[in-house]
């Protein structure tokens, strides 16, 4: 097989911290946007969502899939008049066109959430609703319900790498369609051999501090920052922490998948892929 030379964007960096947030939305809440058609994201996008105590961003639809992980604080969300109770780490999938809300409902602490959605510049249309509610507390919805909720602490956890384990949290075989993600858990000194994926990734460090090696350039990243690495780029993260770090991953399509290439390409020896 040719070479296949490196002709993708370059991956891109960004730090919540510093970016500047979605204007429009309730006050309390500052929603920033992390990989999107801005950087060159083709078919998804990923965000960050900080509510203050008690803040609702009411109910709306959206025209694609969008994922919602809690990474800190407790959430309600609602859809269809199904109200569902979130802890750290769970994750729901609404479906495109249903109506739903997200409320923090803890009275003195902030409601931290990643966003994904299956389409690089997301809308979101307001929804006036009159819904019978129906309190469904921490379960599951049922089979014929459109949404999906993966409880965190009931999910599958496999060793993708050594002391590397990861978590599916959404994906077409939970119901999404066009986005896949989840959880990935790193001990001190583990790492991904270098590989590259036939979508775009976006990848948030929600624990401790990662390298993110691309073609022989090294970031740290830490606190919610966020690498945007292009289709077909050759990449890895690795743990040289003494303490674990921990990624939410999210990839433009149905399932993961990755293709293991040559270490040197990641190192920047090697400027093609075999």
């Amino acid at each position: 097989m040719a070479n296949r030379a490196f002709v993708y964007p370059s991956e891109r960096i960004f730090s919540s911290a510093s970016l500047q947030p979605i204007p429009g939305l309730p006050p309390g809440l500052r929603l920033v946007s992390f990989a999107s058609h801005q950087c060159g994201a083709t078919g998804f996008s990923t965000g960050l969502a900080t509510f203050r105590p008690g803040v609702c961003l009411p109910h709306h639809t959206h025209t694609c899939s969008e994922a919602v992980t809690v990474l800190q604080g407790r959430a309600e969300v609602q859809i269809e008049g199904r109200t569902y109770l979130l802890q750290p780490l769970d994750c729901v999938h609404f479906p495109a066109g249903f109506s739903h809300q997200v409320t923090n409902i803890d009275s003195q602490a902030e409601l931290i959430a990643h966003t994904a959605f299956a389409s690089a510049q997301p809308t979101r249309e307001t929804m006036p609703v009159n819904l019978s509610i129906s309190n469904c507390g921490e379960d599951s919805p049922l089979a014929t319900d459109p949404e999906t909720i993966l409880r965190f602490n009931q999910c599958p956890v496999y060793e993708l790498s050594e002391s590397a384990f990861f978590t599916d949290l959404f994906a077409r075989r939970f119901g999404a369609v066009g986005i896949c993600g989840g959880f990935g858990r790193f001990l001190s000194g583990a790492s991904l051999p270098c590989h590259i994926h036939d979508f775009d990734e976006s990848i948030t460090i929600v624990g401790g501090s990662a390298v993110c090696l691309v073609q022989g350039r090294q970031h740290q990243m830490s606190a919610y920052e966020t690498a945007f690495i292009p289709r077909g780029t050759p990449h890895r993260f690795l743990n040289l922490s003494n303490s674990e770090m921990a990624m939410i991953w999210v990839y433009a399509g149905d399932e993961p998948d990755r293709t293991i290439v040559d270490d040197s390409c990641c190192s920047g020896t090697l400027n093609s892929v075999p």
